[in-house]
């Protein structure tokens, strides 16, 4: 292994642990936004384990803390999950996953690892391979963690809504969001969304207006971009 091949190894291994650290700790924020909505320390936890997608996870206990059905909460929570199948799609030729290891990537399929992973394709299936497992594998533990301390923590203080923890899933989306607002089409979709959810909230249930945004989302993407 040359001198460069390690300089390049190590940098994708900085750079995955690093972002893992950052999106991670916002899983204290859905820990306590969780606890805020109605949900247990237990709940909570499962939610970060077995769903592990931050979007998702945040849209779900938003639209129950709104008073809305969990039907609407769970639909909410699928249709922005359902972005990681065609991040799968995209990274299945390079990471030739079999057997218990399919299961396990199916996981960590989410954006951080599918960013880091394709933006080593000029290092090829072993670069991209190596981002998305380290930058994978780094986020869940991180989330995970964090989520256990900010739904403790939020157990400590008793009412989370006394300290304005109410606020923390719109905060958290517009954290996750702002870096992602590129171009104009990007911005299309805000303006478009927020014009749409305030229409509904007055007269819609809670969680439609949710689903709602979500929809907005995919009638844009279904038209590719132009060059």
């Amino acid at each position: 292994m040359t001198r460069l091949q390690d300089a390049e190894h190590k940098r994708i291994r900085r750079d995955g642990l690093g972002l893992a650290l950052t999106v991670g700790s916002y899983g204290t924020a859905f820990g306590a936004a969780s606890i805020a909505s109605g949900l247990n320390l237990w709940q909570t936890s499962a939610l970060s384990l077995l769903t592990f997608s931050g979007a998702s996870q945040f849209a779900l206990v938003g639209v129950l803390a709104s008073g809305g059905a969990p039907i609407s909460a769970i639909a909410s929570s699928v249709l922005l999950g359902s972005r990681n199948a065609f991040y799968g799609l995209r990274l299945a030729p390079s990471l030739k996953l079999r057997g218990i290891k399919k299961y396990l990537g199916a996981q960590l399929v989410i954006d951080e690892s599918t960013a880091v992973s394709t933006a080593q394709e000029q290092h090829g299936d072993e670069g991209m391979q190596q981002g998305f497992w380290i930058t994978g594998l780094g986020v869940y533990v991180f989330w995970n963690l964090f989520t256990l301390l900010g739904a403790v923590g939020a157990r400590a203080i008793g009412d989370p809504a006394t300290l304005g923890l109410d606020a923390a899933v719109p905060a958290a989306f517009l954290a996750l969001l702002w870096p992602r607002l590129i171009g104009l089409r990007s911005w299309g979709v805000v303006i478009a969304t927020i014009a749409l959810v305030l229409i509904l909230v007055p007269i819609a249930p809670a969680g439609v207006p949710v689903i709602s945004a979500a929809l907005v989302a995919l009638a844009f993407g279904w038209k590719p971009a132009r060059a």
